[in-house]
């Protein structure tokens, strides 16, 4: 190989050297006194709650044997750790959180985000505060309230200056479960649902600068959130921290250990006790948490009403198809024709997640999808679908006994898929076809919704298991917006 002259070498050398990190990112236009950027800033450590008085939070589910020993949701241990940066050992305060029965694991926590208490403070207190809004008027909790489900029990939310939303505001209930954030799923974290309102001029912002530019402001200029993020980031308040700080506390809002819950717990231990292996509720089972704790369900609910009810819903009903899981949710997106005119027509308001989706990615079966909604909290959380339309469990029940609304992207699941073959099969031989399905666009492909014809007694019995799902109320530790645990 020909050798390369000594300027050369030189310059190969100085292109391979790591290039400097800066202290910080470089200024860019801010609000007058803003001195630095509003997004992010890198951490000093020296501000920052020393690693041996820094206090995890970890979370401790019904899987793990110390689950049982936990008698409060927030409860205090000790731990072991090792100080990442000098690598001295140090015991050390824990916070265990434990995850109510029924979710079998826990909210996952990304590692750029652990949590911590003083994180979990600061990010409850934002939660509720209105300081975030140009108006200083609206906060989280205005439109995700602990007293309505963490959700504001209206059809649309109404936010800064009295401005009516467009769509049902979702619950935050479980929300750490989510694959993904929002109703049209175009957040992929907690950590990124929680900067959207703040942005929107409809929920939190109405003011003419940048909304988290005039945020940032607001917060720097309180000493108490000065001193809190210096602690918790070490570093002044950023978009970037607030937005981990407020998605800590969030994962935190979980809700559980409803009727069914407590006879799956019943049906495990007989089963162990019989050593019998054969892991099926019964109506025994049912009777006996209700015995126990009617908890949600009416005061004539039955052992064999709610096992008929758990039975539609695996079955008949067809709800697990979509409604599966520790939450009851496949974390998918599905039409059912919620939105549609009366032609059957969608607005683009009304495409949901095919609108997220990227160019080059555009899937045509999500248009008019909207995110499957979780189980848990059904009673605190109406009215339902992501329009607020069904005022009511039995409401949401009819809805699906009639198949949802026809539309040329109905879900599958939805879709009598035999009685559409049947009508193409009858067109093409030229038959008469049946006139009552609808068919869609140049091909006049037909649409027809899958009819449930389920009995009154079983929309009953499919209403009262829905019952059975709710949970009991989230830890005061986490509702009571005055509460916070040094």
């Amino acid at each position: 190989m020909p050798r390369l002259p000594l300027p050369a070498l030189l310059a190969v050398a100085v292109a391979l050297l790591p290039t400097p990190v800066p202290a910080n990112p470089p200024t860019k236009p801010a609000l007058p006194g803003l001195t630095e950027p509003a997004d992010y800033l890198l951490p000093n450590d020296a501000l920052m709650i020393p690693f041996k008085d820094q206090v995890p939070l970890v979370f401790v589910t019904r899987n793990q044997p110390e689950w049982a020993a936990l008698t409060t949701f927030f409860t205090d241990a000790t731990e072991k750790a090792v100080d990442p940066a000098t690598g001295e050992p140090a015991t050390r305060r824990a916070v265990r959180v434990r995850v109510p029965l029924g979710l079998t694991t826990a909210p996952p926590v990304p590692l750029e985000n652990p949590m911590t208490l003083a994180k979990w403070n600061l990010g409850k207190r934002l939660y509720y505060d209105p300081i975030l809004s140009t108006s200083g008027a609206v906060a989280c909790a205005s439109c995700h309230s602990p007293d309505k489900g963490f959700s504001d029990q209206k059809r649309t939310s109404t936010g800064i200056g009295g401005a009516l939303g467009g769509i049902n505001s979702p619950t935050v209930l479980n929300a750490g479960y989510n694959r993904l954030q929002f109703w049209d799923g175009r957040a992929l974290t907690l950590e990124d649902q929680s900067q959207g309102p703040v942005g929107n001029n409809k929920e939190m912002f109405g003011g003419k600068a940048d909304p988290w530019e005039e945020a940032i402001f607001r917060l720097r200029g309180t000493p108490d959130y000065v001193k809190a993020f210096a602690e918790v980031f070490g570093h002044a308040p950023t978009r970037d921290a607030a937005a981990k700080a407020i998605a800590t506390y969030e994962r935190t809002v979980l809700i559980g250990n409803g009727l069914h819950d407590r006879a799956e717990a019943v049906m495990r231990k007989r089963v162990t006790d019989e050593e019998s292996g054969k892991f099926e509720l019964t109506a025994a089972d049912y009777d006996a948490a209700l015995k126990a704790d009617k908890g949600a369900v009416p005061a004539d609910a039955t052992g064999a009403k709610l096992l008929t009810g758990r039975t539609l819903f695996f079955g008949k009903a067809r709800c697990a198809n979509c409604h599966s899981g520790d939450t009851f949710t496949d974390g998918g997106f599905h039409n059912l024709g919620v939105g549609v005119d009366k032609e059957g027509g969608l607005p683009y308001t009304e495409f949901g997640r095919f609108a997220q989706l990227r160019t080059g990615h555009k899937d045509t079966s999500l248009v008019g999808a909207f995110k499957t909604p979780g189980l848990r909290g059904l009673l605190a959380t109406a009215p339902y679908m992501h329009s607020g339309d069904e005022k009511t469990l039995e409401d949401v029940v009819a809805f699906y006994d009639r198949g949802g609304n026809a539309n040329p992207y109905l879900s599958d699941k939805l879709r009598d898929t035999a009685a559409e073959a049947a009508y193409l099969k009858a067109r093409a031989a030229g038959r008469p076809v049946d006139l009552a399905v609808r068919t869609f666009g140049q091909s006049k492909k037909p649409i027809v919704p899958l009819k449930l014809n389920l009995t009154a007694d079983e929309k009953a019995a499919l209403v009262l298991f829905l019952q059975a799902l709710d949970g009991e109320p989230v830890d005061p530790v986490v509702a009571d917006p005055a509460k916070f645990v040094k």
